[in-house]
């Protein structure tokens, strides 16, 4: 399959136009994973309108494969297991808690990275509508879904510019709204496969765009 969006503001742009037409109840906000997320999210907040914040959430790296993940934890402090790969892997509850451990310095230093920029607005009460560049297992999206929950958000939707099948179907069952319109079913996933010109977003690129959010 050839590529959906030139890039993530692209994609952004595309799901900021279906959004636009489903009327989302107000007040919205817009919460971007980052860093990734954040480029995506901008002109939906732009063209909604809405507020932009941050959730940050990190995989729990599988030890041996950290390009690969068992989970997800969010700044919030919600752990979210894939507990059949956990079990396949063999992991104990020690080898989990020593990833999470170094999974919250990592969300510790992106905190410090986006201090004063992020955490500025409540998602109780409010239609949220959360915001990555792709899910590819889903159990990021899935981890920032629920620490949403406990928030008191009025309803929450979920936009995205590309899913495998298998995260589609997991996150579309646990929110009111699943935005994607790239869904694959077949062969291999890869996010950046949607993507003509995709790189990892450095944290200068996330400071410049929440900063122009910043009222």
């Amino acid at each position: 399959m050839l590529p959906s969006y030139r890039d993530r503001r692209h994609a952004g742009q595309v799901l900021a136009d279906k959004l636009s037409i489903l009327h989302l109840p107000d007040p919205r906000l817009v919460l971007a994973i980052p860093n990734g997320g954040l480029a995506v999210a901008a002109p939906i907040a732009e063209n909604l309108p809405a507020e932009l914040d941050t959730l940050i959430v990190r995989k729990l790296q599988i030890p041996y494969n950290t390009e690969a993940g068992f989970g997800a934890l969010t700044s919030f402090g919600k752990m979210i297991l894939n507990e059949p790969l956990v079990r396949h892997l063999g992991l104990s509850k020690q080898d989990v808690e020593i990833v999470r451990t170094k999974t919250e310095k990592q969300i510790t230093d992106r905190k410090k990275a986006y201090a004063g920029l992020i955490g500025r607005s409540s998602p109780s009460g409010k239609h949220v509508v959360l915001v990555d560049d792709g899910l590819a297992s889903g159990y990021t999206m899935l981890a920032a879904v629920e620490s949403v929950k406990d928030l008191g958000p009025s309803s929450i939707s979920v936009a995205v510019p590309t899913s495998s099948g298998g995260a589609a179907d997991m996150i579309g069952a646990v929110v009111e709204r699943l935005i994607c319109p790239r869904i694959e079913r077949a062969g291999m996933f890869a996010v950046a496969d949607a993507y003509e010109k995709w790189y990892d977003v450095p944290d200068s690129e996330v400071v410049e765009i929440l900063r122009r959010f910043v009222r």
